[in-house]
């Protein structure tokens, strides 16, 4: 009875009759299962019963996910309508943007996109894209792609952006820089009214050699004056990015930045810079999800 039972649903009203039927056959158990299984009403019964399952699995997963990931799941499904089959993409890092990689991922394999080629931005986004079994490339040999999709930090109300807290700011912004459309998901959370409002960390890429050096020339700009600057850590030794590089977050902890334009001006003339998270002018349409549903922007 063990045996039968992995070859039907647990809730299956049929395990009765089944198991009676098997009683008046003199035959191998799991023989006669699989040609009761074989009966077209019995196998509508088990597609049925599966796909009701598979709802309540959907639901209850939705469930079980945060709100703000929900809103990231709306935003991040909303931006691969952008995606069309034939079509070189960009794919970012963190978390809103997993579920766009997710989502390509489920539509290759349908079969309802085809032909993608794919350029990440970061190994833990290779990693997951190439799990997922979606073809790979770089900027090497696909130079010019024709959408990228990935989240943002803060997001003021020009559609400029700060991205890297998860520390993948040069890759990406060498790959959205590269892409004919870039198309932004963030949750209604991030929203700030200048960039730097969140008092949570700018941050900005700097080669190892003497980073102290780099750190307190960032600090003592006129254009970020008031920011807190702090080497960016993982346990006891500093973070280091895909590119290895350190990182130095800047923390905007009493009012936003300025004029970030020039900011981004300032940060990338100091030598020991590689890249800021300052995303100026880039953002050619920003999906944002929030409790009343999810708003498309597009740069004017």
């Amino acid at each position: 009875q063990n045996q039968i039972s992995l070859l039907l649903p647990s809730s299956s009203s049929y395990i009765p009759t089944f198991l009676h039927s098997l009683h008046s056959i003199r035959s191998d158990p799991i023989s006669s299962a699989m040609q009761l299984a074989a009966r077209p009403s019995f196998s509508r019964q088990i597609r049925l019963t599966a796909a009701q399952n598979t709802r309540r699995t959907s639901v209850k997963v939705m469930a079980e996910m945060s709100k703000q990931d929900q809103l990231k799941q709306e935003a991040a499904w909303k931006a691969v309508d952008y995606v069309k089959s034939g079509m070189t993409v960009g794919l970012g890092t963190g978390s809103t943007a997993a579920f766009a990689v997710d989502r390509i991922g489920s539509l290759l394999k349908s079969g309802e996109l085809k032909d993608i080629v794919a350029v990440p931005t970061s190994i833990a986004t290779y990693e997951q894209a190439k799990g997922l079994g979606i073809p790979l490339a770089t900027l090497d040999t696909k130079p010019k792609l024709d959408v990228a999709i990935d989240g943002a930090d803060e997001v003021d109300p020009n559609l400029d952006v700060v991205k890297g807290r998860g520390g993948a700011l040069l890759r990406e912004k060498m790959v959205e820089l590269a892409s004919d459309k870039f198309v932004c998901i963030v949750d209604d959370s991030k929203l700030v009214s200048g960039l730097g409002g969140s008092k949570l960390a700018m941050p900005v890429e700097i080669v190892q050699f003497c980073h102290e050096y780099t750190l307190r020339k960032l600090q003592a700009l006129p254009e970020v004056a008031g920011c807190v600057a702090k080497l960016r850590m993982s346990g006891d030794e500093p973070y280091v990015t895909d590119n290895s590089n350190y990182i130095v977050d800047l923390y905007f902890e009493n009012e936003p930045i300025k004029d970030s334009y020039a900011a981004a001006k300032a940060i990338e003339a100091i030598c020991g810079v590689v890249e800021h998270g300052l995303f100026m002018d880039m953002v050619d349409v920003c999906i944002i999800a929030g409790a009343n549903g999810v708003e498309v922007k597009e740069r004017k």
